[in-house]
């Protein structure tokens, strides 16, 4: 899994029949280098002839490749039988049923000499979806596999926050009242850019930088006045869609500017419960932005729920994105849907992705 934060690739097995989890394998990340994390950033927003698309899909894909031949190398006992590959995300606009997930899963599959299942998206947009969030699936098999037996919100702050409602008590996840999931607005990749551009750095580590400013009210309460807050979900969102709030902060110093971008993450995360069908137990918090302990307070303050580190039930919150493909790729293999109108707004359950053979 490569996500909208440009930061690497995530790779983890999982072994799964496509329902039940059966257990978790080794994982292993690979840190993209500037210049890579330039190349694919200079294609963002771009569609499939874009300028720079070829250069950014070499990109993923060699460093794709390097990532999962070294770990079938090294976990000899473990190699892979399928290969689920998502591919970058350069471009998404749902609502002209378009979506582009930069990468060659048949290039893979023949560099890997392994089945690989890519393209997760294009069917779900092409038959009205929103083609995101695709996780809700998995989340409700690991809510399944931790023996949950209240509504849990899974939440994961990568670039953009989304969030997955699941209800245990049903038996499958396409069932009504079992899932609901949407993006609930911009996470960490806000953060991250205003700290590479001002001070060189890749990201606010542990929200220290933010902890030292005061957010911006005035930014904060517009931000939540955007027509994304009031729309019905399911709903996405491309990175780049609240490109403007970067501007909102040019003139405030850099910790008000980090405390201001952070307030808006998790305002929007709690601005996201309200659509919650029931009142959830608590939210397990999973990708990059649990580690941000500024953040993390500032769920707790604003939700008044139960803010856990996904790590602290025993699933491992870096690598949970690349643990639901590699189980989305078993339902894909297997024809099974990978999402249902309450995941992304898709008239009916559909099972995206391609299967290309060596």
């Amino acid at each position: 899994m490569s996500g909208t934060s440009l930061d690497g690739v995530d790779a983890a097995l999982l072994r799964t029949d496509g329902e039940t989890i059966t257990a978790f394998g080794a994982s292993a990340y690979r840190p993209y280098s500037d210049d890579e994390r330039a190349s694919i950033a200079q294609a963002l927003g771009q569609w499939h002839d874009g300028e720079g698309v070829a250069q950014a899909a070499e990109t993923v894909e060699t460093v794709h490749a390097a990532l999962l031949s070294r770990m079938m190398t090294t976990e000899p006992d473990q190699t892979p039988v399928l290969i689920g590959f998502h591919g970058q995300t350069l471009a998404h606009d749902p609502d002209n049923q378009r979506t582009h997930q930069t990468g060659d899963g048949a290039l893979l599959a023949e560099i890997l000499r392994c089945p690989v299942v890519w393209d997760f998206r294009s069917a779900d947009v092409q038959l009205g979806g929103q083609g995101a969030p695709l996780a809700p699936f998995f989340h409700f098999a690991c809510a399944k596999y931790l023996s949950l037996d209240t509504p849990t919100v899974f939440l994961n702050l990568g670039g953009v926050g989304n969030v997955t409602y699941v209800d245990p008590s049903h038996d499958k996840p396409q069932a009504e009242g079992a899932l609901l999931a949407f993006d609930t607005g911009p996470a960490n990749a806000p953060i991250n850019d205003l700290m590479q551009t001002r001070l060189s750095k890749s990201y606010d580590r542990d929200g220290g930088l933010a902890a030292q400013g005061t957010a911006n009210a005035q930014v904060v309460e517009k931000f939540l006045n955007r027509a994304y807050f009031h729309k019905m979900p399911p709903k996405s969102l491309d990175r780049d869609d609240f490109a403007q709030l970067s501007h909102h902060v040019v003139d405030l110093a850099d910790a008000d500017a980090a405390a201001t971008l952070s307030e808006c993450c998790a305002a929007a995360v709690a601005r996201s419960m309200e659509h919650m069908p029931k009142k959830p137990n608590r939210i397990l918090v999973c990708g990059g932005g649990r580690r941000n302990a500024h953040i993390m307070a500032r769920l707790q303050a604003l939700t008044g729920l139960q803010i856990d580190d996904i790590d602290d039930h025993g699933l491992d919150g870096d690598m949970l994105e690349a643990q639901a493909f590699a189980y989305l790729a078993v339902r894909v293999a297997r024809g099974m849907p990978t999402s249902c109108p309450s995941t992304t707004g898709v008239g009916a359950d559909v099972g995206g992705g391609t299967v290309s053979h060596p």
